[in-house]
C-alpha cells in the first residue's frame, strides 16, 4: 500500500515535525563536508539553508546568537558567503570578537586539510585555527539569553 497524506496519522506528523530542525541541521553539517569543510561551522540552531546554483549560500538561524570558538562569535539571523570547495568567500551575517571589538569575518577557508588549519579571514588580520576546534557544531546561545544572565548578574552585585 503506498504512503499517502491520508494514511499518516496525526503522531506521524508529529514526529515528522520533529525530525525538520535535525535534517536542517545534519544536511548543512553535511554539505560542508562535501565541500572540505568541518561541520562544525555553523551552530546548533541552523533551521534551513538554500544554496543557489551560483554556490551563494544562505543560511537560516532559528534568532541571532552567540558561540564560541576560540573567542566569541555572533551568527545573524542569516548567514550568506559564497561556498567553493575548502572555502566560504564573502561572508555577511558572521562576527568574531577580537580585543573587545567586533570584526566582521570576511572568508573562512581550508587550503589543505592535511595541515589541520582554518583560516579566518577578519579584515585587519588572519586568524590561523585547529580544525580540531570545529568538529561539532557550536551551542549558539540567543541574545536574549545572554542578556538576561548578565541581568541575573547585576542584580546580584546590587544586592551586596
Amino acid at each position: 500500500m503506498p504512503l499517502s497524506l491520508k494514511t499518516l496519522t496525526p503522531i506521524s506528523f508529529f514526529i515528522l515535525f520533529l525530525l525538520l530542525p535535525f535534517t536542517a541541521s545534519s544536511s548543512i553539517q553535511y554539505l560542508l563536508q562535501s565541500q572540505g569543510l568541518p561541520v562544525g561551522l555553523f551552530p546548533d540552531n541552523v533551521k534551513s539553508y538554500k544554496l543557489d546554483p551560483d554556490g551563494l549560500l544562505e543560511v537560516h538561524l532559528d534568532s541571532p546568537c552567540m558561540a564560541k570558538f576560540d573567542g566569541r562569535v555572533h551568527f545573524d539571523r542569516v548567514v550568506r558567503a559564497n561556498l567553493t570547495y575548502g572555502g566560504l568567500v564573502g561572508l555577511e551575517g558572521l562576527s568574531q570578537e577580537e580585543l573587545f571589538l567586533w570584526l566582521p569575518v570576511q572568508d573562512i577557508i581550508v587550503n589543505d586539510p592535511s595541515s589541520g588549519l582554518i583560516l579566518f579571514d577578519i579584515g585587519v588580520a588572519h586568524k590561523q585555527l585547529s580544525l580540531s576546534l570545529f568538529e561539532d557544531p557550536p551551542v549558539c546561545k540567543s541574545q536574549e539569553v545572554l542578556a538576561e544572565k548578565i541581568g541575573r548578574k547585576k542584580g546580584f552585585q546590587v544586592q551586596r
